[in-house]
């Protein structure tokens, strides 16, 4: 099972923020390249960064996803607020080993297909933002992850970011039996965001089949250690 330790940027700063909850931000006192490459010398083989300020309409940070890209020895997954193929191909532009896209790509007739073709599929995952296994695309309607995760697969789209919000920022536990769930019907690679918070979670995911796993804010408040968590997330 692949470990993404995740690096939230705004302004320039490493922040933790539920997505359904702007206010609940709180800002870390690490530099987000030193704190990139820290993960990397310990060992993480990807480094995933979403861009806050694209998800709240406050800017961009394509300079520093180019700058982490090009810098940091791991591969980078970033995203946050990418819903076009012109945006996405954007962030592959900065050097990133993989886009992720949101659902709300699939609001337009093709979308995702259009993603899959300026990119690659190889190199998008879909994120599948849900609360009791449906996302809300507003001002789409809502849609249950399997059809989406399907309509991704469809399109040539084979990796998908399952988060629970109701779960994400709170280390209650991630939504394990829902991620192997839908790599089974759907026939994708799932990777599990929101709620990680013990090393105990990440030795039973892998254990069950999941393809990889973010954590972001148990590493952040040092609720075990990166090596700890690359331990329990290999193969034995």
């Amino acid at each position: 099972m692949d470990l993404y330790p995740a690096i939230d940027v705004s302004a320039g700063r490493v922040v933790r923020v539920r997505r359904d909850d702007p206010t609940s931000a709180v800002v870390y006192p690490h530099d987000p390249l030193e704190l990139a490459a820290r993960y990397a010398r310990e060992g993480a083989r990807w480094v995933h960064v979403v861009d806050l300020d694209r998800v709240f309409g406050t800017g961009e940070a394509a300079a520093l996803v180019a700058e982490l890209a090009r810098r940091v020895p791991a591969r980078v997954q970033a995203g946050g607020g990418v819903t076009t193929a012109e945006a996405a191909a954007s962030v592959l532009a900065c050097g990133v080993a993989r886009v992720i896209v949101h659902a709300r790509a699939a609001l337009a007739p093709g979308g995702l297909a259009a993603v899959a073709r300026a990119c690659g599929g190889a190199k998008v995952a879909l994120a599948l933002d849900a609360r009791d296994g449906v996302v809300d695309l507003e001002p789409g309607g809502r849609r249950p992850v399997l059809d989406l995760a399907r309509e991704a697969v469809a399109a040539g789209i084979r990796t998908v970011v399952l988060t629970d919000l109701a779960r994400e920022g709170r280390l209650g536990g991630a939504d394990a039996a829902g991620a192997t769930a839908l790599a089974r019907d759907a026939g994708v690679d799932v990777i599990v965001s929101g709620g990680v918070g013990s090393l105990a979670e990440l030795a039973a995911m892998r254990a069950a089949g999941v393809s990889g796993a973010i954590v972001g804010r148990a590493l952040l408040d040092g609720r075990f250690t990166l090596s700890e968590a690359l331990a329990c997330s290999s193969s034995p």
